[in-house]
């Protein structure tokens, strides 16, 4: 065991285990001082025990059609210009997107053309408003210079000096530093019932809350590198040999691109008012069983729910106005899909007030159900 890490993690920090702070006899320690990208698996599972997965907003103030503020922002549909980046491997994911600089190094990765464009803007205001952990995500119109006709398969394609992209989203991550494992990013549902409320880890009723959102939302893709567990600014500390230690670990939905649809086995329905409105919130209402599907790819399947938790997520979608569920959905652009529903009158256009009843309806579900002790 590294003598500095017992000293880091003994001096007030995370209290972990010598067991969890000793590295296996066999395993290679990676050389130089130890970053939180390439910590051991039982100091990562201590990490896990303390991390934190909600933390307070003031709902009634949040303006969900503009989102989260600052110096590198975007207002909603913005029209922006920037200049195409080469990757130096293709993009991971079946989305289509690409790497463009919006100038002074501002690489930012644009997504385009498909119906994550939507559903990651408006399920991540939602996050966000209501203390969830969210990354920043902003619907804008893009003109990418020097752009491949389809960006998507860049390494095939001849550029052209412009191409735009009217529906389009651009990614803020959330702030921090990753923890993790070599060859592992994230984290699977399983694992947040690891976490500790006894040693400054979430309560069940915060993480509760978070599962029930996701199936709320239909979070299908819910593989393990779709959550992103990170060190909060002011949560960083180093030692004198520079070994890195956290005392802020956080855990929470990066990728929510594949939402209000309903979860499939195959990830093939997002952004679907119909599919949406099909999946009630609980398979079994009597034991608090919420209805998520598995999917191939995904890690949430069927969780059980408490009270405790079910209360939580409750008291905070009834803060939400109905002019604020549809800045949400404003703010996605959703209308912008021109959805058909079927009615009794016959087949119509989906409006944004649609997709307001049936959030409405489904927080229903979750405020006038009571879950057994």
């Amino acid at each position: 065991m590294r003598a500095a890490l017992g000293a880091a993690l003994g001096g007030g920090l995370l209290t972990l285990s010598l067991s969890a702070a000793c590295v296996r006899p066999h395993a290679k320690a990676a050389p130089g001082p130890r970053k939180l990208n390439q910590v051991s698996p039982p100091v990562r599972a201590e990490y896990i025990r303390h991390a934190t997965v909600w933390r307070p907003t003031r709902i009634l103030e949040m303006d969900l059609f503009r989102g989260p503020q600052g110096k590198d922002s975007f207002e909603p549909d913005q029209q922006i210009t920037c200049s195409y980046v080469t990757p130096e491997k293709r993009l991971t994911g079946n989305t289509p997107k690409f790497l463009c600089d919006l100038g002074d190094g501002d690489v930012v990765k644009v997504k385009y053309n498909s119906g994550e464009v939507y559903a990651e803007v408006a399920a991540s205001r939602l996050l966000w408003a209501i203390g969830y952990g969210a990354d920043r995500d902003y619907g804008v119109q893009v003109e990418c210079r020097n752009c491949p006709i389809e960006p998507w398969f860049w390494s095939t394609e001849r550029k052209v000096d412009e191409k735009k992209f009217q529906a389009a989203s651009i990614q803020r991550r959330l702030e921090g530093k990753e923890i993790g494992v070599a060859k592992k990013e994230g984290w699977a549902w399983p694992e947040l019932d690891q976490v500790d409320e006894r040693v400054g880890g979430a309560p069940r009723a915060q993480r509760d809350g978070l599962k029930l959102l996701a199936v709320f939302l239909q979070h299908s893709d819910s593989k393990a590198n779709n959550q992103r567990f990170l060190c909060l600014p002011g949560g960083v500390v180093k030692d004198e040999a520079g070994n890195e230690d956290c005392k802020k670990p956080f855990m929470y939905i990066h990728d929510l691109g594949l939402t209000f649809g309903k979860a499939t086995l195959l990830n093939n329905t997002r952004v679907d008012l119909e599919a949406w409105r099909s999946q009630p919130v609980w398979k079994d209402p009597r034991q608090c069983v919420a209805n998520q599907k598995k999917s191939l790819s995904g890690t949430l399947a069927n969780p059980r729910i408490s009270e405790e938790g079910r209360k939580f997520l409750a008291e905070l979608l009834v803060q939400l106005s109905d002019a604020q569920i549809r800045d949400m959905f404003r703010a996605g652009r959703i209308e912008r899909l021109e959805e058909k529903i079927h009615t009794p009158q016959g087949e119509r256009r989906v409006m944004l007030d649609d997709w307001v009843q049936a959030f409405k309806k489904k927080r229903d579900e979750v405020v006038n159900q009571t879950c057994p002790p």
